[in-house]
């Protein structure tokens, strides 16, 4: 070991940044705390404007190369990633969970064979991406052609800035840098400074896999030491951010001067609609579903909107389920949440519930912290439409529940608030469903299930939570530049 690699949960991670293929050292550091227990895993490299341009520099020398690699060559690579994802997976999770507090099981399980896919899937989308050729038609729309054919193609578009949370933080940077890669760009991954670690590894595993230098850069520091200067960044060509709305405006600000494209993924305060026909098992394991990660979940339903009806019901059965979760050590089997990522987190989301208590909600359940950097499951109802309880995002294992009598005034308490990421609808009518899915706004909603994701579908919220969708073509057409070429029929010489 030297001085610049760690021993997290046995695993060697580096603390350095990755630019142009080779490990650099900052002048300063910050430290990276586990939420489990509080205790120091170390000192990372602290970038600042002096890495983001070194990094944005590689990216760029590296991008023409990377840009002419054939498409099979590129979904080769990409496949080798995932391999190398899927021989590291115990690592992978042991690390990420030491890091962020999510639970190691479902690391294991889940989330790094998710990391792998991505990779995978995007590989996959490249070969497929094709747009069929057509003719032009004459003004005036008559069906009938002139001869002229139009091709659409992706063209890479350049170095991208891809800047990425700490809830779940390599398999978020990978739904970036998967098609960011494929597209045929050159990367520089920021990770959040709560969850480094993961990152690193993956620049190793991007390297082992054969990837040429410069094309996948990592960095790591602060939003406001070494964010700004990416983002702000003239040879950078796209942007794309998962996080909070006051980071992104932030971002959007500094991205303006060069007109650098974004796609920005934000927060939520999504609904989860609750009809009197609904299978009220069904809803109930829905809503408690709600509490997972800590509750730090972007698409999170924290707003339960239930039918007066079945309300009491509801909520009896809510809580006595929602009792039996066992809040402790991530690293245990047993444990069906861990702690919240941060003391300021922790912090924020205990503001939250004092004052809307103080208001005048009652917590059915939790309300309180716990020992460490844990809170409990709460709910919170006697809460009003306009409540800041309501209407902010709290990102921590808070609900909140709101009675309805019909199915207009659903709909409209569900899309009163400046969010618009995703909802979730419980009913047992179908026709239902498509009335009230069809006056929803939001990027994504479930009908009866929650956080089913295909890669295939577009991803991205409405309002304030976010700009732009991913997923499946539109990854591509967000980082690539379109284009059209038109070809007459006539002008041809024939050379035989």
């Amino acid at each position: 070991m030297t001085e610049h690699t760690l021993t997290v949960a046995g695993v060697a991670v580096d603390t350095r940044h990755w630019i142009g293929g080779e490990r650099v050292a900052s002048a300063g550091t910050f430290t990276d705390v586990s939420p489990i227990d509080g205790s120091v895993i170390g000192e990372i490299a602290r970038g600042t404007g002096t890495e983001a341009a070194a990094a944005v520099a590689a990216a760029k020398a590296a991008f023409p190369g990377w840009a002419a690699t054939p498409r099979a060559e590129r979904a080769r690579l990409l496949h080798a990633i995932a391999d190398g994802v899927e021989k590291r997976i115990e690592e992978l999770a042991v690390v990420e969970t030491t890091d962020n507090g999510a639970l190691l099981r479902s690391h294991r399980r889940g989330v790094m064979p998710r990391v792998a896919h991505n990779f995978r899937f995007f590989a996959d989308w490249l070969l497929t991406l094709e747009h069929e050729d057509f003719d032009t038609r004459p003004s005036g729309g008559s069906a009938a052609g002139r001869g002229h054919t139009n091709h659409v193609s992706w063209d890479p578009a350049g170095p991208s800035v891809l800047i990425t949370p700490w809830n779940a933080p390599l398999m978020l940077s990978t739904w970036k840098v998967a098609p960011a890669l494929a597209a045929g760009n050159t990367v520089v991954l920021k990770p959040a400074e709560w969850t480094p670690l993961t990152a690193s590894l993956l620049a190793d595993i991007a390297a082992e896999a054969g990837l040429p230098a410069g094309v996948l850069n990592v960095v790591q520091g602060y939003g406001s030491e070494i964010g700004d200067a990416l983002t702000s960044h003239p040879d950078v060509r796209r942007i794309s951010f998962t996080g909070s709305v006051p980071t992104a405006q932030r971002i959007s600000a500094s991205a303006a001067a060069n007109l650098t494209p974004l796609s920005l993924e934000l927060g939520g305060k999504s609904p989860l609609l609750v009809f009197a026909d609904a299978d009220l098992d069904l809803a109930v394991d829905l809503a408690v579903e709600q509490y997972d990660n800590a509750g730090q979940v972007c698409l999170a339903a924290t707003r339960i909107l239930v039918e007066e009806p079945i309300a009491e019901e509801f909520t009896r059965r809510f809580a006595a389920k929602a009792s039996a979760i066992v809040q402790g050590d991530p690293r245990d089997e047993a444990t069906d949440i861990g702690p919240n990522i941060h003391p300021r987190q922790l912090e924020k989301i205990d503001g939250f519930v004092q004052r809307a208590l103080a208001a005048g909600a009652r917590a059915v359940i939790g309300g309180h912290r716990k020992d460490g950097q844990y809170y409990a499951p709460t709910l919170l109802t006697d809460v009003a439409q306009d409540s800041e309880i309501v209407q902010e995002e709290v990102f921590g294992p808070v609900l909140t529940l709101q009675t309805f009598r019909t199915e207009d005034e659903a709909v409209r308490l569900a899309n009163d608030t400046r969010f618009g990421l995703a909802a979730t609808v419980a009913t047992g009518d179908k026709q239902r469903a498509g009335r009230v899915t069809a006056q929803l706004v939001a990027g994504t909603v479930w009908v009866n299930c929650f956080f089913v994701r295909d890669l295939q579908a577009p991803f991205g919220g409405s309002r304030h939570s976010g700009v732009g969708r991913e997923g499946g073509t539109w990854s591509f057409d967000f980082y690539c530049d379109l284009k059209n070429t038109v070809t007459a029929p006539k002008g041809w010489k024939d050379h035989g």
